[in-house]
This record gives structure tokens, sequence and C-alpha cells, in this order.
């Protein structure tokens, strides 16, 4: 049987991270053209609406090259959360998106955001499809994203709260409630590096993002309702409160090493 941290590696990484990292490489010409769409998507169908001079949704693809004349430094990785706006330009249809949506995708004067639309075919068949939607951005929207920390700083924060919401979790006894997540939690520790960035990242992203993606997904896991009816409201608030300080590194992590300085 696979281990709870494992599981939560074959799950999709935040769309946005993976927007970036592949979007920033090609700018900064690590990467071709054809690969950046196929790499961003994966399996999945990635349209875009309200693309600058287009007049309907079309694919990735023919979007990107909207983004051709930005430089890797102006496409910036922004996870907000209700109190925790950083990265966003200021008020607006995009920053409340983006809080909704818990991430986006800051590109010169253009923010995007995915939403992910569930489809359901005659014969019942359901399958998803990812809609990046396009905001006009202030000139100084990029300068609003360079607030987050850099990789080191992030490094040495999220390994701070692993280990005290580790410690946390064990004063509270999570391993009766819900074994899995304090197992996924000490699994973390030992990142493999499956979950990779595209050329140009040094050692310290790579490692970063690997642990942090992997993390991020253990915690959406972590915030849904242990199995069963195991623990009362009153232990979902614990939960959530030991858990808090490592939700917000974890986002942290992820924007420091999207974010990072690309080397050829």
């Amino acid at each position: 049987m696979s281990s709870p941290a494992t599981g939560a590696a074959t799950l999709a990484a935040r769309r946005s991270s993976r927007f970036v990292a592949w979007v920033r490489a090609w700018r900064a010409g690590l990467v071709p053209f054809d690969e950046v769409a196929e790499s961003v998507a994966g399996d999945e169908e990635h349209l875009v609406a309200d693309a600058p001079g287009t007049w309907r949704d079309v694919p990735l693809r023919e979007a990107l090259p909207a983004l051709a004349k930005l430089s890797p430094d102006e496409i910036r990785l922004v996870l907000p959360a209700p109190g925790d706006p950083r990265g966003l330009p200021g008020p607006g249809d995009f920053a409340g998106a983006a809080l909704l949506a818990g991430e986006a995708v800051v590109a010169g004067t253009l923010g995007l955001i995915p939403e992910v639309r569930s489809h359901t075919s005659g014969s019942g068949m359901t399958w998803e499809t990812v809609l990046w939607r396009v905001y006009p951005l202030p000139a100084d929207a990029v300068q609003a994203s360079l607030t987050a920390p850099g990789a080191a700083e992030a490094e040495a924060e999220l390994a701070t709260a692993l280990a005290e919401s580790t410690a946390a979790l064990t004063r509270l006894d999570v391993a009766q409630w819900r074994p899995e997540l304090a197992g996924a939690l000490a699994a973390l520790r030992r990142p493999d590096g499956a979950t990779d960035l595209p050329p140009g990242f040094d050692p310290r992203s790579r490692r970063l993002f690997a642990r942090a993606a992997v993390l991020d997904r253990v915690l959406a896991l972590a915030g849904e309702s242990a199995p069963g009816g195991a623990i009362n409201n009153h232990e979902a608030q614990q939960r959530d409160a030991a858990l808090r300080p490592l939700t917000t590194a974890c986002r942290q992590a992820l924007v420091a090493a999207c974010n990072a300085p690309l080397r050829p």
C-alpha cells in the first residue's frame, strides 16, 4: 500500500505553479515554445478566456504568444489567502478572484487565474477542463509581487513550521483519529524530488519546490473531515490552528521556488 505522502504526490500540483515555472523557463530561452503548453496542461485541456487579441476561448498554446515580450522576472506566482494578500496588486476584480481561487499568475500587465470546470456527457461520463481567465493589471503589478521571501528564507521558515506543526499534532494525538496525516508529515522530511521544475532553477529551488508541492497536497487532504466523524468541532479547530502556520509557510515556499532567479 502506498503512503499518504506518496498518494498526495500523484495529485495535480497547483496549476499556477506549473504555469509560472514553465513560462518563465521559456522566456529565459531554456525550454522551447513547443513544450510549454503541454508541460503546463499535462493530460488536461487548458483554454484561455479574454486573452489579448482574441474574441473567444482559445487553447493555451494560442494565448501564450501574448507573453512573448515579457522577461522571466515579469512572470510571478501569487498564492494569496484570506488575511494574507501578499503579491496582489491591490483591490479589484483580479485580487478578488485570486483570493477565491487561492492562486494566480502575474504576467506583466496581465493576470491569469485558473478555473476548473466540470462537464458531464449524455452518457454520464464526467471530465474537467481548465479555463485561464485573463485580467488587466496596473503597470506596477509585478512590483507588488516582489514582497515574498526568497528561497533561502522560505526554506528555513518551512522547516521550522514543519517541525512545530508536527510537534503540535503529536500533542493533539492526531494519530488516534487521522494516522495518515501524521505519517505523511513525517515522510515529508525526506522528499524524493519527484515533483520537479523545468531547466534553469537552482538546486535549492528544486528541493524547496519538491517538498512544498507534496506538502501542499497533503495539507489539502488534511483540511478535509476526518473519516467516520473521528473528531469533534473543538478538535478540528485545534488541528486547523496547528496546521495554519505550516500552510502559510508552504504557500510562501512554492512562491519563492517558482519565482526564484533562473540560471542558464
